[in-house]
């Protein structure tokens, strides 16, 4: 678990390149199989220069990115997040609800057992039979509030977080998701490293709505305007004040800039045909729960006191 703490590495990412990305299927309500084979070609194009774009991007800003390798038959693993959940350096390996998806477990699976033999992750552990979880994708984590919410309603059963609570020790809240727009928590919700948590209302009913800031607080939800959310900026990935997406609007940049937030675009609004954004692209691999992070900076003064 040292490999976390190298010099200028903010955060290790899981990502799988766009070699086999396509429209192929509809499994929601962004994905429509012909007009990407009307723009094959275009497309493809744009997948590849922006999912590399990412990349480097996240590079930029202090992420070491490791890669598992795409699988012809299987356009979305390119989308990471929805392979495990990660905390502690342990990796709940996902299930997936719809036959499109689930060739991708095996494979995920196979990536996270090497990444254990490097001593990047600590455990490996399956789903039980026959329960649905799809990830961080429907799993996000709150550090500040030691809690995952999990998304449930069109991809992950509700009964999973009883499963991410016993692996990880921490609160997990359930969440219905109403809009089908926005079937996974990540298209939707998303807590930033300041404490703050940027939210799409209509994705939730409104005792999701109202348990949503119970938990938060009022004064720390920020509200994603329409226009924002309908490109998917809640999908974003936040390491530190850095803010990565595929586009947002002047508002959305000054809400955010507000708290100190600096946001970077990258064109990756392709992955959009498919319900993805940089959150779906990404899976972190060094999520420490705030326990974890205590014991660790413990663990660095009694190491220092000891030179």
């Amino acid at each position: 678990m040292q490999e976390f703490r190298k010099a200028g590495v903010r955060a290790r990412i899981l990502m799988c390149a766009p070699d086999h990305f396509e429209v192929a299927y509809s499994i929601n309500p962004w994905m429509h199989p012909d007009e990407w084979e009307s723009r094959r070609e275009e497309l493809t194009g744009r997948s590849c220069d922006g999912w590399s774009l990412l990349r480097h991007r996240l590079e930029a800003i202090g992420a070491a990115i490791e890669l598992v390798p795409p699988q012809p038959g299987l356009p979305d693993m390119v989308f990471t997040a929805n392979a495990a959940v990660v905390l502690d350096g342990k990796a709940l390996v996902a299930t997936f609800r719809h036959a499109e998806r689930q060739g991708e477990t095996p494979h995920y699976r196979r990536a996270f057992e090497q990444l254990a033999a490097r001593g990047i992750l600590r455990e490996v552990v399956d789903m039980p039979a026959g329960l649905t979880l799809e990830g961080a994708g429907d799993c996000v984590h709150d550090v500040t509030r030691d809690t995952f919410f999990l998304g449930y309603g069109f991809r992950s059963d509700r009964e999973a977080a009883k499963v991410v609570a016993e692996l990880t020790g921490e609160h997990v809240e359930p969440i219905e998701l109403v809009d089908p727009r926005f079937y996974h928590m990540d298209t939707c919700l998303a807590p930033l490293s300041g404490g703050q948590v940027l939210y799409v209302p209509c994705a939730f009913s409104a005792e999701g709505r109202g348990r949503i800031a119970e938990i938060v607080g009022k004064d720390n939800l920020i509200e994603v305007p329409d226009e924002d959310a309908e490109k998917l900026a809640a999908n974003l990935v936040n390491i530190g004040q850095d803010i990565v997406l595929a586009e947002a609007s002047r508002a959305f940049k000054d809400m955010v800039g507000e708290h100190g937030y600096t946001v970077h675009e990258v064109p990756i609004r392709s992955f959009g045909l498919s319900g993805g954004s940089a959150f779906c692209l990404t899976l972190r691999l060094d999520r420490l729960s705030s326990r974890a992070i205590r014991q660790g900076l413990a663990e660095e003064k009694l190491a220092a006191v000891g030179d």
